[in-house]
């Protein structure tokens, strides 16, 4: 690890320690019962208890431009209505994604930036550095390309769902969800298979960076990152000594004008980015359907009587799921938002899982509906400039798996209580026990 990396690990392991230490909270109370000042939607607690749902009902409720003045994370404003969201997201102008600026840190979460360390990546740029960079990688994602992909998924996924036990209890994410993600993920970056698992651990270590649970300090995590770059750095020189260009993301970006004379940590920062936007979105996904599927009998028993509406339950999964909880963006001049003033330098979530159960903008919003009229109106794959660029492979996998399923089984239970993610910035799940009966 690099002085300056070694010197910026340092000053995180200070200020989260210490953020562990002195913001707890009670996830049991009742958000309507506080005071406005003291609703804090951002504890990673509430997610981790799967308790977070009632504080966005409150700020969407009573206060939808919210301000936190104190927080683990320190002040900044909640944004919780779907069309108020929508405005950020589509004006790169007035609200940055800019690292430098503290748009989006490591993780996405809302920290101060910190421009001594930081592992930059083009989804924390604006234009023109960002569609520059995105335009290297966006070749992966093309429908062609994409079709060309689809019967190596059936393949594995039909493969891993085969293996499976039967009448006896396992963990769905690491025998499912996990498996099938990290074998597209080692396909799309050229990558022998059984390297797989590495790419999963680098994307979960990003997630839990600030959790004691599985990293005493972030220096331990960090060291775990910079691995990662030991190993893409290999690759890298791999790429290049090829006599003819491959046709993988490590390739595209040795080969990109505008990133393949990136820094080692730009470089790593990408990685991270293709990593985590091809693992969690879709895992999360796969896991939150299954589970959404089993806390919703009536649409469990639809879905079972009606194979084709996989394709509308697929985007409601996304939309109940909301695998990424929020992003930060950075006000770039003084504006209005929702009655509010936000100044130059306010930094501020869109919380995507909250506008997605805003009942203003989307008809019964807080309930499962497999056969929804327009499925697809979701905030959680972004707009704008940062609309995720792979969510057709998200959505194509998750198609494929469930119409394999639905070829296999009569029905997967639940079969015990789900564990959730740390985290206020992936709405994860580590594990969800299931059976599958004879």
């Amino acid at each position: 690890m690099n002085e300056v990396a070694a010197t910026g690990t340092e000053r995180f392991k200070e200020s989260t320690a210490k953020r562990l230490a002195e913001w707890q909270i009670d996830v049991n109370q009742d958000p309507f019962q506080l005071e406005l000042d003291k609703v804090d939607p951002s504890h990673p607690d509430l997610f981790e208890a799967h308790k977070m749902m009632p504080w966005f009902a409150r700020l969407r409720k009573d206060d939808p431009v919210h301000r936190t003045e104190d927080s683990m994370f320190g002040p900044f404003w909640s944004i919780t209505r779907y069309e108020d969201i929508l405005y950020v997201d589509s004006h790169h102008d007035l609200f940055s994604s800019d690292f430098r600026r503290g748009g989006i840190n490591l993780g996405g979460v809302i920290l101060e930036p910190d421009t001594d360390f930081s592992l930059p990546m083009f989804i924390q740029e604006d234009p023109p550095k960002h569609d520059d960079q995105r335009k290297v990688v966006a070749p992966m994602f093309t429908p062609k390309h994409l079709q060309q992909l689809s019967d190596l998924i059936r393949e594995r996924a039909g493969s891993i769902l085969d293996a499976l036990p039967r009448n006896e209890t396992f963990n769905w994410v690491e025998r499912v969800s996990v498996e099938l993600t990290g074998q597209m993920l080692a396909t799309l970056f050229d990558i022998p298979q059984e390297d797989r698992h590495k790419l999963i651990h680098w994307s979960d270590t990003v997630q839990r960076l600030g959790d004691p649970d599985y990293f005493k300090t972030i220096e331990d995590g960090f060291k775990e990152l910079w691995k990662c770059w030991e190993y893409f750095n290999e690759v890298w020189q791999e790429r290049v000594a090829w006599n003819e260009p491959g046709n993988d993301l490590i390739s595209m970006l040795a080969q990109g004008e505008s990133t393949k004379n990136m820094p080692p940590n730009e470089y790593l920062g990408n990685i991270l980015l293709l990593i985590v936007g091809g693992n969690d979105t879709t895992r999360n996904s796969i896991s939150g359907g299954l589970l959404a599927l089993n806390q919703h009998p009536a649409q469990y028993e639809k879905l079972l009587q009606n194979h084709a509406l996989i394709k509308k339950m697929v985007p409601e999964i996304i939309r109940w799921q909301s695998p990424v909880a929020h992003m930060a963006r950075t006000v770039t001049q003084d504006t209005e938002l929702g009655g509010k003033l936000l100044s130059k330098g306010d930094r501020l979530a869109m919380w995507y899982i909250s506008g997605n159960r805003d009942e203003d903008a989307i008809e019964k919003a807080n309930e499962f509906i497999i056969d929804r009229d327009n499925p697809r109106k979701h905030l959680s794959f972004g707009f704008g400039i940062h609309r995720c660029v792979g969510l057709r492979l998200a959505e194509m996998q998750l198609n494929i798996i469930w119409e394999e399923i639905l070829k296999r089984f009569q029905k997967i239970e639940l079969d015990g209580e789900p564990l959730f993610l740390k985290s206020c910035f992936i709405n994860g799940i580590r594990e969800l026990p299931v059976i599958i009966r004879d």
